[in-house]
């Protein structure tokens, strides 16, 4: 056989076995139960929880657009183990909170967290439609990585578009099936199997082509010295920017809507449990951030393309491994993209649903809810799809791209939680104003003032408008309110039974 076709037969008989698990995973569950599919009974473990979360981080950016930056950037690319460093320590104290109140009052959605704090429909609506748009883009940057690797790992056989379709269709599958505990047990195997082959196949390019990770560096600092350092006159990035990367990283993580699901299916000790066991999985990105950076000053640019596809080039044409390895390599990566698609999927369809089509249609029965929740999983999969095949940006230009919208909930969320004078009219105005400065500067804007990156602009004047537009404003006057601001006291062991307020719902 040769290597592609060996390299194929891994990646299929990966797929088969990811399907197989996440199919699995979902029987012997209460298929109608609405809990069951958004949150899995609200009792997920540390196990569990810990490669649902791991499995969300790392996706086809870790196998694609992590060692691209590496390659091309240089430096700059180090702003990834920054941010994972520090992303996840903050959810130590809102993660709890947040499951706290979701247990409280019956939540499975970031939607469901801020309407109820708010009592006000034109923002759930809002919030809904932003994150269900974000999610998109997020999906449609794992799509666009699983269908380069299957692409480049059969030396072309597989088309570009058809890749993406295979990937597509198997994680609707399983997510629709299965809900959240499909995704949890498919990111068991998937995780295992990416941290392995990350560190094996990093090592052994190293190894190859420079001999120590000391020689590499010595190599490229004699030759290009700037291209390992920010902020210099010749590097690849302005300290300015790489600084607002690291920020908008930071901040917007802990925003997405599988964050707050996380909380919601997990009680208070296991999520600590998990941010700090958290790092170990971050580990699995420095091998792959090497395995760019060895490419550097050896391999031109234009022989690779796309820079997001150096690692599957240097694997297949570069080096010219065996079949087998670059299949494991191809099934690993695939693993990273679709542990992430899948939550993504499963939140995108939570969040339009709870947040649009519950709205407009609030009588909706449990079983309806769950009927659309699983449409949903299809069409948000499809458009994503379109995205991935039509677009033409990177894997990395895509996932900043979501985090500058997805860092727009930042205000409301933490107001929702430790400021009682603020108003639904202030974080819907805020939001707004965010989200339209964040989009000019991303789709019309040549450039940005000091290289901010443009969530962060979008996100000064989402805060500065909703403290203004709050203050002028009658403040919300309910019983939610403490519940969310002094969750503990309120909220007591024999008080976490599943009750829904009434919301008196804001008009504009």
């Amino acid at each position: 056989m040769e290597h592609w076709q060996i390299s194929m037969f891994i990646m299929v008989l990966y797929l088969a076995i990811a399907l197989i698990v996440g199919v699995l995973a979902g029987r012997g569950t209460n298929k109608a139960s609405l809990e069951e599919f958004t949150t899995a009974g609200r009792g997920l473990g540390l196990f569990l929880t810990w490669f649902l979360m791991g499995g969300a981080i790392f996706s086809a950016f870790s196998f694609l657009g992590a060692p691209g930056w590496a390659f091309t950037r240089g430096a700059p690319a180090f702003y990834i183990l920054a941010y994972l460093a520090f992303s996840l320590l903050p959810w130590y104290i809102l993660g709890p909170k947040i499951g706290r109140i979701g247990r409280k009052f019956n939540l499975y959605s970031l939607v469901g967290f801020i309407q109820t704090r708010f009592q006000s429909k034109p923002l759930g609506i809002l919030v809904g439609f932003i994150a269900f748009f974000a999610c998109i883009q997020y999906l449609a940057t794992q799509l666009r990585g699983m269908a380069i690797i299957f692409n480049i790992m059969t030396d072309g056989r597989i088309a570009f578009w058809f890749g993406a379709l295979i990937a597509y269709a198997i994680v609707v599958t399983y997510v629709a099936t299965g809900g959240l505990r499909a995704a949890a047990w498919s990111d068991v195997f998937q995780g295992a199997l990416m941290i392995i082959v990350s560190w094996v196949i990093g090592i052994t390019i190293v190894k190859k082509m420079h001999g120590t990770t000391s020689e590499m560096f010595s190599k490229i600092a004699a030759s290009n010295p700037d291209f390992l350092r920010i902020g210099a006159e010749g590097s690849t990035m302005s300290a300015t920017a790489f600084t607002s990367v690291i920020l908008v990283s930071v901040i917007g993580f802990l925003m997405w809507p599988h964050m707050f699901a996380r909380s919601y299916s997990s009680n208070a000790l296991t999520i600590k449990k998990t941010v700090l066991a958290y790092p170990l999985f971050a580990l699995l990105i420095i091998p792959l951030l090497l395995a760019g950076f060895a490419a550097v000053g050896i391999v031109e640019v234009s022989a690779v393309g796309e820079s997001d596809q150096i690692l599957p080039y240097l694997i297949t044409t570069f080096l010219s491994l065996p079949g087998w390895l670059y299949g494991l390599v191809g099934a690993a990566a695939l693993a990273a993209a679709m542990s992430s698609a899948d939550v993504i999927t499963h939140s995108a369809s939570m969040e339009f649903t709870d947040g649009v089509i519950k709205n407009i249609f609030p009588n909706l029965s449990d079983k309806q809810t769950l009927l659309i929740m699983r449409s949903a999983v299809v069409v948000i999969g499809a458009l994503a799809y379109c995205i991935a095949v039509f677009g033409g940006q990177g894997v990395v230009a895509l996932l900043l791209g979501a985090y500058g919208s997805i860092i727009q909930f930042t205000p409301g969320v933490l107001s929702a939680l430790y400021w009682r004078r603020v108003t639904s009219k202030g974080v819907f105005t805020g939001i707004v104003v965010g989200f339209a400065v964040n989009f000019y500067y991303q789709m019309f804007a040549t450039s940005t003032p000091f290289e901010i990156h443009p969530g962060l602009i979008g996100l000064l004047a989402n805060t500065v408008v909703m403290i203004g537009v709050s203050y002028v404003t009658k403040p919300n006057t309910n019983s939610v309110i403490e519940s969310y601001v002094d969750d503990r006291k309120v909220i007591t062991l024999t008080d976490e039974k599943n009750t829904k307020p009434d919301i008196s719902v804001d008009t504009y």
